[in-house]
């Protein structure tokens, strides 16, 4: 199993930029989006329509699960495909409008946009607090070392509560 520390996997987390969020809607049936995010005090931010699927389903069901694949390249031979690293763990969301988050968060997460036109009333911000234990493959693990799939899979305390 790999040795990594809850650092960094934040480190990693902060690095990146894309996750699939997993979501689960009103009727039971499992759903995932693509989403950009933002990490600010161990929780990850996300903007979004107010009319947005993931809006309605987290509404219905706060539970939610996080991958964020981190690419791997082969130094001085980017052709060869390797898979990616990933980082995945569970957590639960609240949906906040854009006058309940801090300025400066809004300001990168709508990258000066939040003041403009109606944007404050169409957007929403889902917040994303981990629970619990992140599952990683890759992470602090060579290309050579991901081949053995044992020792490139990882578990460290995710949540800071």
């Amino acid at each position: 199993m790999a040795d990594i520390t809850t650092e960094q996997v934040w480190d990693e987390l902060d690095k990146n930029l894309f996750a699939v969020l997993g979501m689960v809607t009103a009727n039971n049936e499992s759903r995932t989006a693509g989403i950009v995010y933002v990490v600010r005090d161990h929780k990850l931010y996300v903007s979004t329509d107010k009319d947005a699927w993931k809006v309605r389903h987290i509404a219905q069901n706060t539970n939610v699960s996080i991958t964020v694949p981190i690419t791997k390249r082969v130094p001085l031979m980017p052709w060869i495909k390797v898979p990616a690293a990933t980082i995945t763990f569970s957590g639960t969301a609240t949906i906040h409008t854009l006058d309940e988050v801090d300025a400066a968060l809004a300001e990168t997460l709508f990258r000066g946009l939040q003041n403009k036109g109606d944007i404050h009333e169409t957007s929403r911000i889902i917040e994303i607090r981990p629970q619990k234990d992140c599952i990683t493959y890759g992470v602090g693990v060579s290309l050579m070392g991901m081949r053995d799939t044992v020792n490139a899979r990882g578990r460290v305390r995710i949540a800071t509560e």
